[in-house]
């Protein structure tokens, strides 16, 4: 099978690119830069020079390919610029989607996110209210890839919390911190997670069995906050003890976030954004990915202990490997 990659230097997508190409397709991949070049043709596919948003280039992409994984987004928490995310998430997708559809790609599978099921399982639809700008721009996104696709096939997976091997910053920074024994605070809340590795075979079983126009939550577990540290003090051998923080305490520190930055405007590192984001549970039922493609899940415990493995590997541990 002949394959399209977009935003495959980034921690989905380089891990669906070796996903791919082991197991025996041919992968091009959109690279932006001369170090995402090099990252892809390092796992093995076909870089092609440019941006989501340019057509000359995601023509260039897509030619020939029988399927197209639109994996490339920004996410981020109190954005600088939220023009940028919003051109890159929306505008890049409908780039992607059209420019597919005229070159007679047999079948698109977008990257969403599991910010854009309003409840639990994908049968719920879209919400219509946002705690962050991300959020509103997957939706958009979503809606975009759906309706410009038209007749063509499209399909959507919405993965949960990515994490795993490869992954250390954004929310993969908490389980960082929690392995090097420098956890001192956190929200108690809920959320849910996939295994890096699972998020990859997802995107292919969807290209492979998904039903045209269909979204598939890919999530593996749902966890509370004091259960997920638990198990990473088991899985790393860790004594962390953080103190929980009320919502409340949480919201005022993202206002007062709001004011440093307005004061200083620069771009505060914690946000009314991220508070909201940290305080909202966040259920998801990855079984419809089970049932109707076959996706296996990894135990947490394993995506837990490699991760660990990982990190020590890269040296991020210091001290305490």
């Amino acid at each position: 099978m002949r394959t399209a990659v977009t935003g495959g230097s980034g921690t989905v997508g380089s891990a669906l690119i070796a996903h791919l190409v082991e197991s025996g397709h041919q992968v091009k991949a959109l690279a932006r830069s001369r170090d995402a070049e090099e990252a892809v043709v390092g796992l093995g596919a076909t870089p092609v020079p440019g941006d989501v948003l340019d057509a000359d280039s995601v023509g260039d992409l897509v030619s020939g390919c029988d399927v197209v994984f639109h994996v490339a987004g920004v996410n981020e928490l109190c954005p600088r610029d939220p023009k940028r995310m919003w051109d890159v998430n929306v505008e890049g997708t409908r780039m992607v989607v059209d420019t597919a559809k005229r070159e007679g790609v047999g079948r698109v599978v977008h990257t969403s996110s599991s910010v854009a099921v309003s409840g639990s399982e994908e049968s719920s639809g879209f919400p219509r209210s946002y705690v962050s700008e991300y959020q509103r721009s997957k939706v958009r996104a979503e809606e975009v890839a759906f309706d410009e696709a038209g007749d063509m096939d499209l399909v959507a997976v919405n993965p949960s919390s990515v994490q795993g091997p490869g992954r250390a910053t954004g929310t993969g920074a908490l389980f960082l911190s929690a392995a090097r024994g420098r956890l001192k605070v956190v929200t108690n809340t809920t959320f849910s997670l996939v295994d890096v590795r699972d998020c990859a075979r997802g995107h292919l079983l969807a290209a492979e069995r998904g039903r045209p126009g269909e979204r598939y939550l890919l999530s593996g577990v749902t966890l509370t906050m004091p259960e997920a540290i638990r198990l990473l003090n088991e899985v790393a051998g860790a004594n962390v003890s953080p103190r929980y923080l009320p919502s409340m305490v949480t919201s005022i520190a993202g206002r007062l976030g709001d004011l440093w930055g307005l004061v200083s405007r620069r771009p505060p590192l914690f946000c009314s954004e991220t508070a909201r984001v940290m305080t909202q549970e966040h259920r998801y039922d990855g079984g419809k990915a089970t049932r109707d493609l076959g996706l296996e899940y990894t135990d947490v415990t394993q995506t837990l202990a490699d991760t660990i493995a990982w990190f020590r590997q890269e040296g991020l541990l210091g001290n305490h490997s």
